[in-house]
């Protein structure tokens, strides 16, 4: 399997290669169980946060890094999105997301008690990485659902279109690759 070499927050990484479809391949990127990553990068991220007063992520590759990021910060309460409504959630919100990642559509879940802590306060979105930024809009629907006040969105690595946004603070770029683990330009 062909890999892609990098270095993030100074730990290095190979990316397996992987295809998404007859056209396209992403380097995959896993913070599961990888705990030196996951708290280097979560550092590298704290150094660029805004003031925030809670963080929130998505079920599930982004749970590690928001867990990391609050034991950083204080050991502060975070948010999770959740793919399914559990049983002890209330006054469930809900929101629909097609990820480059996940097959077909799947919807985001918010438990309304989370939702009643985060009416007014400044949200920071967090993610291991932000590719055609599906999942983010998702998210910003929920905190918006919630009457919270989005005050930056985060990721580790920003793939493809995602590198061009101005509103996403990443630490690296992650490129696109051909079917034949060439990295694609532009």
């Amino acid at each position: 399997m062909k890999t892609y070499e990098m270095t993030i927050a100074g730990v290095k990484r190979a990316l397996p290669i992987c295809p998404v479809n007859e056209n396209l391949s992403i380097g995959a990127f896993v913070i599961f169980g990888d705990p030196e990553l996951t708290t280097a990068a979560a550092d590298a991220l704290l150094a660029r946060a805004p003031a925030y007063d809670y963080i929130i992520t998505a079920e599930a590759k982004g749970i590690p890094l928001a867990h990391e990021m609050a034991r950083l910060a204080g050991n502060q309460k975070y948010f999770i999105a959740r793919k399914k409504p559990k049983l002890y959630m209330t006054s469930v919100f809900e929101v629909t997301v097609n990820s480059i990642t996940t097959k077909g559509e799947q919807k985001l879940y918010l438990d309304g008690a989370d939702a009643e802590l985060m009416k007014g306060k400044r949200i920071l979105i967090v993610d291991d990485v932000i590719s055609t930024g599906e999942s983010l809009a998702a998210l910003e629907k929920l905190v918006l659902a919630a009457e919270g006040v989005i005050v930056g969105k985060m990721a580790i690595l920003a793939e493809g279109d995602a590198q061009s946004r101005e509103d996403l603070i990443y630490l690296n770029p992650l490129p696109l690759f051909h079917p034949d683990g060439t990295v694609m330009e532009g």
